[in-house]
């Protein structure tokens, strides 16, 4: 009978421990993500296409900027109206290598995503070196609540709860 019952602990252990493994991690469900430009060429995995301005262009799956680089952000209207745009501020480090990253890519666009979804496209045209990177428009109410719940406001003290 032992055996049966260290089987039957072993099963049950085995099943619970990714619940428990898991169980202190919050799910954070704000995202950004800001993908540059590349090369209709390259790998097709590697890759995603998005029409800006009429023209088809091709855009790194793996992005530059993600949700984890961003410490702050700051939303505003839009100024096309009925939606909002949305400056997120960078870690140091992140913004010295997006400061990196636009002094070597000038001409191609860097598109950024929220929540999931394409929201804006900037051209590179100089380096940003300021440490804030800004989705001009395209962004909702919903996704202004999500970022609430996940990282403070610019300006704002401390970390928000992540629940």
């Amino acid at each position: 009978m032992q055996p049966r019952f260290a089987a039957i602990l072993i099963t049950l252990v085995a099943a619970i421990s990714p619940v428990v493994q898991a169980g202190g991690k919050a799910d954070n469900k704000a995202s950004i993500s800001a993908h540059l430009e590349t090369e209709s060429s390259d790998n097709p995995k590697m890759i995603f296409q998005q029409e800006i301005g009429g023209k088809t262009r091709y855009f790194r799956r793996a992005p530059e900027i993600s949700t984890k680089d961003v410490i702050a952000f700051s939303p505003f209207p839009s100024e096309a109206g009925g939606d909002f745009g949305v400056v997120f501020q960078l870690k140091e480090h992140v913004a010295k290598r997006l400061a990196a990253i636009t002094i070597s890519n000038q001409g191609r666009w860097l598109i950024i995503s929220v929540n999931g979804r394409p929201v804006d496209g900037v051209l590179i045209d100089k380096q940003i070196d300021d440490g804030i990177i800004v989705a001009w428009k395209g962004v909702n109410l919903a996704d202004i609540a999500v970022f609430d719940d996940s990282m403070p406001r610019i300006g704002q003290d401390g970390r928000k709860k992540k629940e």
